[in-house]
């Protein structure tokens, strides 16, 4: 069963609709990727290679730019995009209760 889905043809990432497991593969425009870590359900895999500084789209929407180069099949998040609408540092501790 195929785990990705792009919605929009302006998408450069895949949304994740069936969890994926380390040692999962899949085919992203003939190049077999292997995931090396479980990602669920809504997260995004970059369907080609992002460039530093472009825009993300994810649904026909941006949703963000690359703050590094970010190969096809790589899992797109806080790690190598930031919201190009409000800073994601005020994201870093959003669910953590205060002591």
């Amino acid at each position: 069963m195929n785990k990705l889905i792009k919605i929009n043809p302006l998408d450069n990432v895949f949304a994740i609709c069936n969890g994926i497991l380390p040692g999962d593969e899949q085919e992203i425009d003939g190049v077999l990727v292997v995931f090396d870590k479980p990602l669920g359900l809504g997260h995004k895999i970059a369907a080609r290679p992002i460039l530093k500084g472009e825009q993300v789209i994810k649904f026909g929407v941006p949703i963000g730019s690359a703050i590094e180069d970010i190969p096809r099949g790589a899992h797109v998040h806080l790690h190598n995009l930031k919201s190009d609408y409000i800073s994601t540092y005020t994201l870093d501790h959003e669910f953590i209760s205060p002591k």
